[in-house]
């Protein structure tokens, strides 16, 4: 699944899920209705792309017998 964001002819934005590009372009070609006014003068708008946060690398488990030593990385 994708979702584009449309723009159509009158001016409304709105986003629309389809299953590939192909079924985009099938769609586009029979005419994609604008929610707010019905027009199907429609082409996809700039869209940034959705990226996710990076996650912190977790922390190293201590040994089996504890962290003795002083070489724990939790305890600087």
């Amino acid at each position: 699944m994708i979702v584009y964001a449309l723009h159509c002819a009158c001016g409304h934005d709105f986003d629309q899920w389809f299953d590939n590009m192909a079924d985009y372009d099938a769609k586009k070609t029979a005419g994609i209705p604008c929610p707010s006014c019905g027009g199907t003068e429609v082409a996809k708008a700039i869209m940034a792309p959705r990226v996710g946060k990076s996650q912190p690398a977790p922390a190293p488990a201590c040994a089996p017998g504890g962290c003795g030593g002083g070489g724990c990385p939790m305890m600087m």
